[in-house]
């Protein structure tokens, strides 16, 4: 059962010291293993991605890359109200995303000068879907639709194949109605792997986005550097802020949604009253029972979920802004009162009717988000994930005579003296 943790300053912040530590943990072994994949893949290319395929997929795919035909054909074989619901929803994924480009610009100077900036697409990005258990068509269309708006020139996708040797059927006609390029079929790090090194068949690319396990997330921290990346995610997480007028059968439902991703997923409830956190691991109990993925839920609630009682609403908030957590509902009255006060989270869901799941699949912002505290600092998946800039600078004779003898002072209390002997060189 759900823990409760009555909040007197001491408990919880015992708990957040928990979180902290689960947060920053790296299994030293696993970093072995995938610093070993990628080497290998690194070295022997299409060979060691079939190796690897053969070993954790159980089988080799009829083909490496998925034939043009092949993904368009998908879209006939597909349900339509699943076609349906996936072009209503990347509708409102493309209409928020849209807002979000970035101009270039150029600013002329009276003096004749001109500096400005321009902003480009990355000329290649690989997505990552996994398809496993779970396969994230939400998160193919969270990746690929800014990708798109961003004007990336070409997208490459990587999924795993079946048991069968095929990919997930759904997966590929999503891909076909999202604009993916080109797919391929190779999972977990030897995956990465190809991607930000190429190999015969897989291009190099320029950024590596999409989830993964433990395994694709090692293999995503390693391989930056070699390759941009989206971010280094953890476990999936919510936390759900609740007053005493809050729904408990509401509440445990969205709990649940999240714990469901993975047995280390964490779901925590702050709630200032005690009476509603009472009732919430009660119906947490109850619909347990009658999830498919009940034997995950329990693990995950047990394990790293938490009810937390605390005083007033203020207290509530500033423990979310410590956590700063992937995901944060307020289940409260006037939501919207309380907005300006939350500084770290990765997406936030207002009222009742804003549960976690309609960002996962519909509303329109993305759900790639940083998890493991690391709101503070990083930001959601966006258009600009996926462009490069440049800066330029255009100066006349005139404006660089009037700006030298600032620029060689400068340069010459750094001690870059050959920096200000290219300044005065001009002038001689």
């Amino acid at each position: 059962m759900i823990r409760k943790i009555i909040a007197d300053g001491t408990a919880e912040k015992e708990f957040l010291k928990e979180v902290e530590k689960r947060n920053s943990e790296t299994d030293r072994k696993i970093t072995e293993i995938v610093s070993e994949i990628i080497e290998n893949v690194r070295t022997n290319g299409d060979k060691a991605l079939d190796e690897y395929t053969l070993k954790f997929d159980g089988k080799l795919p009829e083909y490496r890359e998925v034939p043009r035909d092949v993904i368009n054909d998908s879209l006939n074989d597909a349900d339509p109200d699943f076609t349906s619901a996936v072009l209503n929803a990347m509708e409102n994924i493309s209409d928020f995303h849209n807002r979000q480009k970035e101009q270039s610009f150029i600013d002329t100077r009276a003096d004749g000068c001109i500096v400005g900036q321009r902003v480009r697409g990355l000329d290649r990005v690989g997505v990552y879907v996994p398809g496993g258990t779970a396969p994230l068509i939400s998160t193919l269309l969270m990746n690929v639709v800014p990708a798109k708006i961003a004007g990336v020139g070409e997208i490459i996708m990587m999924t795993p194949p079946g048991k069968d040797g095929r990919p997930n059927p759904d997966i590929l006609a999503a891909a076909a109605i999202s604009g993916v390029d080109r797919v391929f079929l190779a999972g977990g790090a030897q995956a990465l792997a190809a991607l930000a090194y190429g190999t015969e068949t897989v291009p190099k690319v320029d950024k590596i986005t999409g989830p993964g396990n433990i395994f694709v997330a090692t293999a995503k921290k390693l391989l930056y550097g070699t390759v941009d990346i989206d971010m280094i995610a953890g476990p999936s997480e919510v936390l759900v802020i609740a007053d005493d007028k809050a729904d408990p059968k509401f509440l445990a439902a969205d709990l649940m949604s999240q714990a469901e991703h993975d047995k280390i997923a964490s779901a925590i409830l702050i709630t200032t009253s005690e009476d509603i956190a009472d009732r919430t691991s009660a119906e947490i109990e109850r619909q347990m029972q009658y999830l498919e993925r009940k034997d995950i839920i329990r693990v995950s609630i047990d394990t790293h979920g938490a009810m937390i009682v605390v005083k007033t609403l203020d207290d509530a908030i500033d423990l979310a802004n410590s956590l700063a957590p992937e995901h944060l509902e307020m289940s409260v009255e006037d939501p919207l009162k309380y907005l300006g006060r939350i500084n770290n989270a990765g997406s936030i869901f207002l009222g009742e009717y804003s549960s976690e799941p309609l960002g996962d699949y519909y509303a329109g912002p993305n759900h790639v988000l940083p998890t493991s505290g690391t709101a503070r600092f990083f930001s959601p998946l966006s258009v600009n994930s996926f462009t490069k800039r440049s800066q330029f600078i255009y100066y006349t004779e005139q404006a660089l005579l009037d700006a030298k003898d600032d620029i060689i002072t400068l340069a010459n209390r750094e001690g870059l003296t050959a920096h200000a002997n290219a300044i005065a060189v001009r002038f001689e």
